[in-house]
């Protein structure tokens, strides 16, 4: 009997070994080590104005293609979470060189449009944007950023150079995906640390064209990835805004070498330009840096209740709490407004 009991207190300290094993082994993959947000932007689609041998106008127009991917990655870089999307935003002309397009008008991305952008008919799988978009981001959790870009890929088209080649995908994703890749890239090299708890990444944007005029489009694309914990509070954010200009000379040719890089505020740094201007000497970076410190352990709904004051009629909701005041003289509506996105689009 002895002997019996024996036995079965050391199967039971064995099977709570393996559970406890297990379990922790569940938590460790399931625990997010770094956020990071990756970003490619490029205005090669923009059109210059042409005239025909009959006389026939083809006005300009510009095209800011945004592709942005929001990551949680773990301790050993393989991928957590992760939210692609694209924001694709034209601005008209006619032949004069004004604009034609609503500024007014709301800009969405890709997966904002969802069965609007148009995609499923001319599919050959019937399958929206949206839809292939998310099979992509299924294929790419469990993976670290180098086996993402050692994916096989085959050009379908002079548009799609890197269509999926692998068995996964190939019936469900006919886009091409060098610009995600990418993007996921560039959001491992640039992720932060962050502490234990994220359980959810979202991606939040705001896109204006707004600033636009006569012979220049101005995109203002604000992007915020952010991680949230089991109560909705901010374990990690990170910022960044994609102020692209596509400029037309006075015969509609574009002033702008439409194959350059196009850098975000936080790329350019110090080449942004702000600290000369700052009345506290800081440069945006610096400025977005302090903002996104101060965000970590509150909910959306503590951060949008931040008291904000109006500095001038372009900062409007300055941040007017002590943490901040003498660290951020930004307007900084866009970029709460894009967190609070990032939580609503959550998983």
């Amino acid at each position: 009997m002895k002997n019996a009991t024996s036995i079965r207190a050391v199967l039971v300290a064995v099977l709570v070994a393996l559970v406890g094993s297990s379990l922790a082994g569940c938590t460790s993959q399931k625990t997010a080590a770094k956020l990071g947000l990756g970003h490619v932007t490029s205005i090669a689609k923009s059109k210059e104005l042409v005239v025909s041998e009959t006389g026939e106008v083809t006005p300009p127009s510009a095209q800011v293609d945004t592709s942005i991917a929001a990551v949680a990655f773990d301790k050993d870089g393989k991928v957590l979470d992760i939210v692609i999307d694209t924001a694709q935003t034209k601005v008209n002309f006619d032949e004069n060189l004004e604009v034609t397009s609503d500024l007014t008008a709301e800009c969405k991305t890709k997966k904002e449009l969802g069965e609007a952008y148009g995609m499923k008919r001319a599919s050959s799988i019937g399958k929206e944007w949206y839809e292939q978009i998310v099979e992509l981001e299924k294929w790419m959790v469990g993976k670290t950023v180098d086996e993402i870009k050692s994916m096989d890929v085959k050009e379908r088209d002079a548009s799609h150079t890197d269509v999926p080649d692998v068995p996964e995908l190939t019936s469900s994703v006919t886009i091409t995906v060098g610009d995600y890749i990418a993007a996921v890239e560039e959001a491992y090299r640039n992720a932060v640390d962050v502490k234990k708890g994220g359980v959810k990444v979202g991606l939040g944007h705001m896109i204006s064209a707004a600033k636009s005029k006569t012979a220049s489009a101005q995109v203002n694309d604000t992007m915020a990835a952010t991680l949230f914990d089991k109560k909705g509070k901010v374990v990690g954010t990170i910022i960044d805004n994609a102020q692209t200009k596509v400029v037309f000379d006075e015969e509609g040719k574009l002033a702008v070498d439409k194959d350059e890089e196009v850098k975000s505020k936080k790329e350019l740094g110090d080449a942004y330009g702000m600290k000369r201007a700052s009345s506290i000497g800081k440069e945006w970076y610096e400025q977005i840096a302090e903002l996104e410190k101060w965000m970590v352990g509150k909910t959306v709904d503590e951060i949008k209740s931040m008291k904000v004051k109006e500095r001038d009629a372009s900062h409007t909701a300055v941040p007017d709490v002590p943490e901040l005041t003498s660290r951020v003289t930004v307007s900084v509506e866009d970029y709460i407004a894009a967190v609070e996105e990032a939580y609503e689009n959550a998983d």
